[in-house]
């Protein structure tokens, strides 16, 4: 499978990636991954009301609304590798 990782090429799009928690990238890998919501509040042991507030959060830095922007910038950032 080839990889669409890139290389972050701009200094602010380096402070964007650093400002993501650990927990608001776990999140997102998860719900790439397939997780709805609640399944990765069972999977982490913490409420599903919590994954939507890192989710949140997560869209806010990332300066995107939904899951799909989100999927498209984490690409764009090298958070994930499609």
């Amino acid at each position: 499978m080839e990889s669409t990782e890139r290389t972050i090429t701009s200094s602010a799009e380096a402070d964007e990636l650093a400002r993501l928690t650990e927990r608001e990238r776990e999140i997102l890998k998860l719900i790439f991954d397939g997780k709805c919501s609640n399944e990765v509040a069972h999977t982490l042991e913490v409420s599903k009301r919590t994954v939507d507030f890192h989710l949140a959060r997560a869209y806010t830095k990332l300066g995107v609304s939904n899951r799909f922007q989100a999927f498209k910038r984490a690409v764009e950032l090298g958070i994930i590798s499609t």
